[in-house]
């Protein structure tokens, strides 16, 4: 199995440390509002992979951390916290935003198909790890204090770059643009691991004891002390977007190996954007913003959104448009309209779906190649509709099994598959007089058969037959 890792910009063998065994890391919402649709995209990425690592019999344990604190309204430590932000804006205690769009969160996740993770952590529920970090920092000399913070100071560690690829000059004369809210701070580039309730957060709605006072935790030390709880100071993947890189994933990692000496992660994997008109990314911060909601308003199966997303590399932009929505609808609709029509047909699956068995996995385990998997399945279901052996359920359900789909649920009910041997010879021989252009015998085996109560009806994907009511 090959996997695009971040950190080496190679595609690598993934060889886990522990055989059989995936630990895997994703980085989850701070649920101060609504997650929007690319923020969607993301998980639906970290779900592909975890479904194929599972596909590929991995035991995967995926951790996904809640932000209910710390994270602020810029990633470079300035702003206020998104929490209270988003409290202040719906006029509800800060408790009670986060517990109402973490549920909102999964609510989406469940629509989506998104299998959810083995942990699910919130910050808040964690701080005590993560003052126990900044202190094996501290004590390795790699923080500072200030009245304001207590922070990670970047130019003791000399690999802070590596994953963005920036030297770190750059990195420093980049941050120094920023308006800096602390005159302590020794280098611009430096990340607070702990924030005092003085000054500007004196008046912070969460607030806990430390060694530097009451204060709160910064957003990347969460993600650090969290990941390394559950699954080890080192582990196999993280996954993201790729607005982390340069930020929050570089800092992880600066803080991570600092406190262990060890490496943190072995495998960065990062999701591109979804962009809308005019290219630009989908943002919260821009003040509009698609919800899943309002797709499923419009009329749209959120598993509509789901297939659109498996059209394109996780690793390439996805330019969401409702035409390419429409597309996708029934490019699904399509899907499971096969789905019906193969699980009344009852074949047996033949020798020469083996080679779409093995493209589909020679697919997905290229660094996660869903589109030409995508492509793999439409090929062979058009195979099946040419040789008329509809056997190939199993395979499409197998599939699936990385897909998503919930293609089970498009089979036909059982009343519908069990039809007696006399009708559904009838049937072949219907087929039979249509591929001859018998059109005259074929409207006469139509008429025979709902004499009978079985109707048929004539679909692209092939013909199908229903009870009529009465017979029922």
């Amino acid at each position: 199995m090959q996997l695009f890792n971040t950190l080496t910009r190679t595609k690598e063998e993934f060889i886990p440390l522990e055989p059989g065994k995936a630990g895997l890391y994703t980085c989850g919402p701070t649920v101060y509002n609504y997650a929007h649709i690319g923020n969607l995209r993301s998980y639906i990425f970290a779900d592909i992979l975890r479904r194929t690592l599972e596909f590929e019999n991995y035991d995967v344990t995926q951790v996904m951390n809640i932000t209910d604190v710390g994270h602020l309204t810029s990633d470079d430590d300035i702003g206020e916290d998104k929490m209270e932000a988003g409290a202040r804006r719906e006029g509800k205690s800060i408790w009670d935003i986060a517990r109402y769009y973490e549920d909102a969160f999964f609510v989406d996740i469940d629509k989506l198909n998104i299998e959810r993770p083995t942990i699910v952590a919130r910050a808040t529920e964690h701080v005590p790890d993560m003052i126990d970090l900044v202190k094996r920092l501290e004590e390795r000399g790699f923080t500072y204090e200030t009245e304001q913070a207590v922070y990670f100071d970047v130019t003791k560690f000399p690999e802070y770059t590596k994953l963005a690829g920036q030297a770190l000059e750059e990195k420093i004369t980049a941050a120094r643009a920023e308006v800096q809210e602390d005159p302590e701070k020794k280098n611009p580039a430096d990340f607070a691991l702990w924030f005092k309730a003085t000054g500007r957060f004196k008046n912070h709605l969460m607030q806990w004891d430390s060694p530097w006072g009451m204060g709160f935790p910064g957003w990347h030390v969460e993600c650090s002390a969290m990941s390394m709880r559950y699954l080890g100071e080192t582990f196999d993947i993280h996954t993201g977007g790729i607005d982390h890189i340069p930020v929050h994933h570089t800092n992880e990692i600066a803080q991570s190996q600092a406190a262990t000496g060890k490496p943190f992660v072995r495998y960065w994997m990062h999701g591109e954007f979804l962009v809308v008109s005019g290219g630009e990314k989908m943002a919260k911060s821009a003040g509009e913003f698609l919800r899943l909601q309002v797709l499923t308003d419009k009329g749209y199966d959120p598993l509509a959104y789901r297939y659109l997303c498996l059209q394109v590399h996780y690793r390439s932009k996805l330019n969401f448009t409702w035409e390419s929505l429409d597309a996708a609808q029934a490019g699904y609709n399509r899907l499971k309209a096969f789905i019906d029509v193969a699980s009344r047909a009852r074949g047996t699956e033949q020798p020469w779906v083996q080679e779409y068995r093995d493209r589909f996995r020679d697919a997905i385990t290229d660094d996660l190649n869903i589109p030409r998997a995508i492509a793999v399945m439409w090929e062979m279901i058009k195979e099946a509709n040419t040789r008329k052996e509809l056997g190939i359920l199993d395979a499409l359900f197998d599939f699936d099994q990385v897909f998503g789909l919930k293609l089970h649920e498009a089979v036909a009910s059982p009343d519908q598959q069990e039809l007696e041997p006399e009708f559904a010879a009838l049937i072949v021989e219907r087929e039979k007089a249509r591929a001859a252009k018998d059109w005259a015998r074929a409207d006469e085996i139509r008429k025979e058969l709902a004499s009978v109560g079985i109707l048929l009806e004539d679909r692209p994907e092939g013909t199908i037959w229903r009870r009529s009511s009465q017979s029922s």
